[in-house]
């Protein structure tokens, strides 16, 4: 062989042995190169079909929030943006100034009583803190028409009406868009204590001078007989119509009618005396006397609601608003402010009920529905008003208002 090929094939014997024995060392012992890993191609499979996964319910996902957008309940903040609320900083709300426990102005130009903390409950689940609330007196007449008296004398169309405004079939059907019940009370009499006649059915006011609110519930069962019961002027009672409460008790005690009849949540906050120490009315009755509540045993249980006007987003909010307070874990709103008026003026008034003193249960059939993820119900910080009582303009920073994440 010459003795360039020699070379040649003696080179490549020594390249071969030499990649031989670093395979050798590589693999170690073993005599099959390694193949594919199964382990390996098992995880990146895994990995492929997780990942597949993970896209499928994005997109599922994503296809159900706007179905449910398009077709379900609107949030919260919708639901205020329909009601033209969203741009609003001041909440107007009509109520009354001359009902003891009810709704009473104070000297200080603040109000005070059961109706008071209702409108504030509700201002707030509609988005409005305290000082965000302006509260008008209303007269009775007005009530339906939303009619307040402004601060310069004007009359202003309000927001809401809290006036101890019986719901009736009757205002409904005049146009009245009233909300879900929230106080429960009956008609009942007052009458003079120092006047001994017994007053157990209207019956036992024949032929006396009763006076009660103009363009009332009670005006109406004054003039018009029903199955068990005549009208008072069926049996010669003269009944003399008021635009105030308070009117009338100025004439029970001038001795110039002889008994008041209304609702039995009103006329309690005039049968017990003024708590000490708090601010005196600005309303103020002279020539005061000592009043007897009695119970008529009149069956037609008489239901408050708030007249929110004809947009039907506004009465979905305050229905919302009713309807959390009634089951939701707010309840004890109701319940604290029913209990510092109405439940403590039960012990002045022996013979008749107050008021029920329980929330009015909200139609099931008329619930409010708005959408609002499962993390929001305990997410969402509780609604923070100022304490029962007199209202105080609330600190900026110290505000915690319900907002919705508008899903």
């Amino acid at each position: 062989m010459p003795g360039r090929e020699r070379c040649a094939a003696q080179w490549t014997l020594t390249v071969s042995a030499a990649g031989e024995a670093e395979v050798d060392q590589a693999r170690g012992s073993d005599d099959v190169l390694p193949g594919p890993d199964p382990a390996a191609g098992s995880s990146r499979s895994r990995r492929l079909r997780l990942a597949a996964l993970v896209v499928l319910l994005a997109v599922i996902a994503v296809a159900v929030v706007r179905v449910i957008v398009a077709t379900g309940p609107p949030t919260r903040d919708e639901l205020r943006e329909r009601a033209g609320l969203t741009k609003r900083d001041k909440l107007l709300i009509g109520v009354k100034d001359d009902q003891p426990g009810v709704s009473q102005k104070l000297t200080n130009g603040t109000f005070e009583g059961f109706d008071i903390e209702i409108a504030y409950m509700v201002a707030e689940d509609l988005g409005f803190d305290a000082p965000e609330v302006t509260l008008l007196a209303i007269q009775s007449e007005d009530r339906a028409r939303r009619q307040a008296r402004n601060t310069d004398g004007s009359y202003v169309t309000v927001d809401l009406v809290v006036a101890s405004y019986s719901i009736t079939e009757e205002r409904k059907a005049d146009g009245v868009v009233f909300s879900f019940p929230y106080l429960e009370t009956e008609q009942s009499v007052v009458t003079l204590k120092s006047d001994r006649r017994a007053v157990s059915s209207l019956r036992d006011l024949a032929d006396r001078k009763v006076c009660t609110l103009a363009t009332s519930t009670s005006e109406q069962s004054l003039e018009k007989a029903t199955s068990s019961e005549p009208s008072l002027s069926d049996v010669g009672a003269t009944v003399v119509g008021k635009n105030r409460i308070s009117d009338c008790i100025q004439d029970l005690y001038d001795g110039k009618v002889a008994a008041v009849t209304t609702d039995a949540a009103i006329l309690a906050g005039f049968v017990g005396p003024r708590p000490p120490g708090e601010l005196p009315p600005a309303v103020a009755l002279n020539n005061r006397k000592e009043l007897a509540h009695w119970d008529i045993g009149d069956e037609t249980p008489e239901k408050w609601g708030i007249n929110t006007g004809t947009n039907p987003a506004v009465r979905d909010l305050v229905n919302l608003s009713l309807q959390e307070s009634f089951a939701g874990p707010d309840g004890d709103r109701w319940k604290r402010a029913f209990d510092r008026y109405l439940g403590a003026e039960q012990r002045y008034s022996e013979q008749q009920q107050v008021a029920v003193s329980r929330q009015p249960e909200p139609d099931p059939e008329e619930l409010v529905e708005v959408r609002q993820w499962p993390w929001e119900r305990w997410a969402l910080p509780t609604p923070n008003r100022p304490a029962t009582g007199v209202r105080t303009a609330v600190p900026a920073h110290a505000r915690r208002s319900r907002r919705n994440s508008g899903c």
